[in-house]
C-alpha cells in the first residue's frame, strides 16, 4: 500500500556544477575546450595507430582501443553538460538517467581492464622477449580485448540490477552534473544498504583484479630490468612502460580519490563538499581522458615520429 500511495519519479533534473549565474558561461567555455582538446588528442592517436604501421603492434593496438573507449567515456556526460547549460533544459528521463550510468560504469570498468592487459603486454615485451611474438600474436591480442571489453559490459548488470528495484518518489534533483550513483541513491526512498553493499563489492572487485594484474606485472619488470647488466638496456626497458604507468598512476590515484570524496560525501553532507567532489569527478572524467594521449604523445618516440608524418602529410596534401 506504501509504494502504491507513493508517487513515482519518471525523470530527473540534473542540477549541473553550480547553479550559480554568473558562472554557467565559464564553466560552459571549459567542459567545452576540454572536451573538444579530449576528442582531438585520442582520435589523432586512433588515427595515427590506424595509419602508420609502424604502430601496429599489440601495445599500439591496445593504445588504440584506449583512446576509442576515452572519446566514448567522455562523451557519455560531457555533451550533456554542455546541453543542459546552453539550452537550461536539465531534465533526464528515469530510463535515459539509467543508460548513462549503465554506459559511464561499463566504460570506466572496460578502462581498468584494458590498462591491465597493456601492463601484461609489457611484462611479455621485457620478461620474455623471445616468446613475445609468439605469445601476443592477434588472436591472443583480440582475445584480451574482447575480455576486457565484455568483462567490463558485465560489471554494471548487477548494480543497476539492484538500482531499478529502488523506489524514486521525490525530491528528483540530482545533485550532480550526471547521473552517478552516490547521488542517485540519496534520492531512493527505502532502504538503500543492499545496493550500497553490492556497489561496494562490485566496484572493488574491479579494482582489486585489474589492479593485481598491474602489480604483478610490473613487479615482475622491475625484477628484471635490475638482473640487466647494462644500465642502457634497463632505461630502455623501462621507457617502454614509462607512459602506460603513468596513465595507470593517474588514472587510478584520481578515480581512488574520487571515491574517497564520494565515502566523505555520503557521511558529511555539505554544500562545500559535495561542490569539491563534483569538481574531483569533473577531473576523473574530463581531464583524465585529455591527459591520456598527451602523456604517449610526450612520451613515446613512435608516436612523435607517426605524428610528424602525419603533419607533413597534411601539409603536402593542403599545398
Amino acid at each position: 500500500m506504501e509504494q502504491l500511495n507513493q508517487t513515482m519519479v519518471t525523470f530527473f533534473f540534473i542540477k549541473g556544477i553550480s547553479d550559480v549565474p554568473e558562472l554557467q558561461v565559464p564553466i560552459f567555455l571549459l567542459v567545452l575546450l576540454i572536451y573538444l582538446l579530449t576528442l582531438g588528442g585520442n582520435m589523432t592517436i586512433l588515427l595515427l595507430v590506424c595509419l602508420d604501421h609502424h604502430l601496429h603492434t599489440p601495445m599500439y593496438f591496445f593504445l588504440g582501443n584506449l583512446s576509442f573507449l576515452e572519446v566514448w567515456y567522455i562523451s557519455v556526460t560531457l555533451p550533456n553538460l554542455l546541453a543542459n547549460i546552453m539550452t537550461g533544459n536539465r531534465e533526464i528521463s528515469y530510463s535515459g538517467c539509467i543508460t548513462q550510468l549503465f554506459v559511464f560504469t561499463f566504460l570506466g570498468a572496460s578502462e581498468c581492464y584494458l590498462l591491465a592487459s597493456m601492463a601484461y603486454d609489457r611484462y611479455i615485451a621485457i620478461c620474455n622477449p623471445l616468446r613475445y611474438t609468439i605469445t601476443m600474436q592477434d588472436k591472443y591480442v583480440l582475445r584480451l580485448l574482447i575480455v576486457s571489453w565484455l568483462t567490463g559490459l558485465f560489471t554494471p548488470i548487477l548494480p543497476i540490477w539492484f538500482l531499478t528495484q529502488l523506489n524514486f518518489c521525490g525530491p528528483n534533483e540530482v545533485d550532480h552534473y550526471f547521473c552517478d550513483a552516490s547521488p542517485l541513491l540519496k534520492l531512493a526512498c527505502g532502504n538503500i544498504k543492499m545496493k550500497e553493499i553490492v556497489d561496494f563489492i562490485v566496484s572493488m572487485f574491479v579494482l582489486i583484479s585489474s589492479m593485481l594484474v598491474i602489480f604483478i606485472s610490473y613487479f615482475c619488470i622491475t625484477l628484471t630490468v635490475l638482473k640487466m647488466p647494462s644500465s642502457k638496456g634497463r632505461y630502455k626497458a623501462f621507457s617502454t612502460c614509462t607512459s602506460h604507468l603513468a596513465v595507470v598512476c593517474v588514472y587510478y590515484g584520481s578515480m581512488s580519490f574520487t571515491y574517497i570524496r564520494v565515502r566523505t560525501a555520503s557521511t558529511v553532507s555539505t554544500n562545500k563538499l559535495v561542490y569539491s567532489h563534483k569538481l574531483f569527478s569533473l577531473f576523473n572524467t574530463a581531464a583524465v581522458p585529455l591527459l591520456n594521449p598527451l602523456i604517449y604523445s610526450l612520451k613515446n618516440k613512435e608516436v612523435k615520429l607517426a605524428s610528424k608524418k602525419l603533419f607533413r602529410l597534411l601539409c603536402a596534401k593542403l599545398k
